[in-house]
């Protein structure tokens, strides 16, 4: 790094240091010295090099972890060596470090985020992964592994085992009042399995377009439309979907959250459920991604739309937020005029899931561990969400907060207006400082107003709190809203 000067010292140290991280002389997950060693060998106090540390660690290219000492954690979009300048680099329009913050985002993206260093993950979709029932999994394995026949080994029935569908249809019936038998239960490899199946068993017959929410799950369309499924898209207001838009529309199927709308959380309201049960008693297709139902603090639980049209409604869920993504288990249930298409195309899809993990998953659905788990999630998620409730309305004031009676995320907006590219420049601007979220218009097809959907399940309170001033910090050096260029 050269000789430390007379004077500036810790402006130097942190300038040479951000230009090491910068131009990859320090790459991310590096470990610095220890501020005494190289305290020593630049001939600085220690002071001196804390200082400098400490600056990069509020810029988040920094972070301590205790015994692992200080590791790089994030590469700042621009250099910032000038001495003395600590103000905030913007990235370059529509970009993050590693992550393309582009208005319409590629096929990639998810993958180019999770891959992107942070010091705090506020993500959307992320459970608490720490929570994972480890030791009820593993008494589970092997109870399963000392009772199974050696013929269970072998290849299983495509729709998946019957100790799992049956456990499933008993969970759907007590958590989301669906009355299944268990023959109508197809487990697949999650949510995105469900949506390949259904793209392409809806257009074997003739189906080429589902209709999506607006705002609605990015990743939702990018599974669709990698099917050649198009999405065309419906508005969503306080009260859901507007079925009005929906028949206007003329798509002959359409897509919904209606327990928790993804990203809005609004439910969808009597009013519209009736409309949308008309709509498809003239023929509509619904399909139902119940992703999250389970996770609710401040209002009852609302009846899945399968119970109401089993012949309409193709439901899908699974354990992603439930136990963790990493498992790939889900279940389908079809309409009857579907279901033998549907089993065929999971048969020639990967002739079933994996028969273990179905195995254990049932026995920690029909010992209770799973239900007690959730009650434990529940209490733990909402402590989180007042968490972030709380630091919105501490370092964020002026933001609009949606969705905050269930699930993992919140959504915060800013003002009432469109601003094209806003939200992805403060996205873009709060990962290079160290803290990870979605834009809000990367869920939206049409202009919609600039926001943020932010994840608290997988992060502590203080984490969240922390998280969230830097967002607060970002957008006041913003000039204190969100603007375009």
């Amino acid at each position: 790094m050269g000789e430390a000067p007379a004077g500036g010292r810790a402006d130097w140290l942190a300038g040479q240091l951000r230009r090491a991280v910068a131009d990859g002389r320090l790459p991310v997950g590096s470990k610095l010295p220890a501020t005494r060693v190289l305290a020593a060998e630049l001939r600085v106090s220690r002071g001196v090099v804390t200082e400098a540390y400490r600056r990069l660690g509020e810029d988040g290219q920094l972070a301590g972890r205790g015994r692992g000492g200080t590791v790089v954690v994030a590469a700042p979009a621009t250099a910032a060596g000038e001495r003395g300048d600590r103000r905030e680099r913007a990235p370059a329009a529509g970009r993050a470090p590693g992550v393309p913050f582009a208005n319409v985002p590629g096929a990639d993206v998810f993958d180019a985020l999770r891959a992107a260093p942070a010091r705090i993950d506020l993500s959307p979709g992320v459970p608490d992964l720490a929570a994972f029932p480890r030791a009820a999994w593993l008494r589970a394995e092997r109870a399963v592994l000392a009772e199974l026949p050696a013929a269970e080994f072998g290849y299983g029935d495509p729709r998946g085992t019957p100790a799992l569908r049956r456990a499933v249809a008993d969970w759907l019936a007590r958590y989301r009042g669906i009355r299944a038998d268990p023959d109508e239960v197809l487990i697949v490899s999650g949510t995105a399995q469900a949506l390949g199946l259904i793209a392409q068993v809806y257009s074997r017959d003739g189906v080429r377009a589902v209709a999506v929410e607006d705002p609605g799950s990015l990743g939702v369309r990018q599974h669709l439309a990698h099917w050649g499924v198009a999405t065309p898209p419906v508005p969503v207001d306080e009260e859901g979907i507007r079925v009005d838009a929906l028949r206007a529309g003329g798509a002959r199927a359409v897509l919904l959250t209606p327990a928790h709308q993804f990203p809005t959380g609004v439910v969808l309201g009597g009013g519209r459920r009736r409309e949308l049960m008309d709509w498809a008693a003239e023929g509509g297709l619904i399909v139902e991604d119940d992703y999250d139902a389970e996770h609710r603090y401040d209002r009852a639980p609302v009846p899945a739309l399968r119970s109401l049209l089993p012949g309409q409604v193709c439901y899908a869920g699974s354990v992603s937020k439930l136990l963790a993504p990493a498992l790939r288990v889900g279940w389908l249930l079809a309409p009857a005029a579907y279901r033998e298409a549907f089993v065929e195309a999971k048969r020639f899809a990967d002739l079933g899931n994996a028969v273990l993990p179905q195995l254990v998953l049932a026995r920690l659905m029909e010992s209770g561990e799973l239900e007690r788990g959730l009650r434990l999630l529940r209490r733990r998620h909402r402590r989180r969400r007042d968490a972030m409730s709380a630091a919105i309305a501490d370092h964020l004031p002026g933001a609009t907060v949606h969705g905050a009676a269930a699930g993992l995320h919140l959504t915060v907006t800013f003002g009432a207006e469109a601003v094209p590219g806003a939200d992805t420049e403060l996205a873009a601007a709060a990962l290079a400082r160290g803290v990870k979220v979605h834009p809000l218009s990367w869920h939206a097809q049409r202009p919609y107003r600039a926001g943020l959907v932010l994840g608290y399940a997988a992060r502590s309170p203080g984490e969240i709190a922390a998280g969230v001033a830097v967002l607060g910090e970002v957008l006041a050096r913003r000039g204190g809203g969100v603007r375009g260029r």
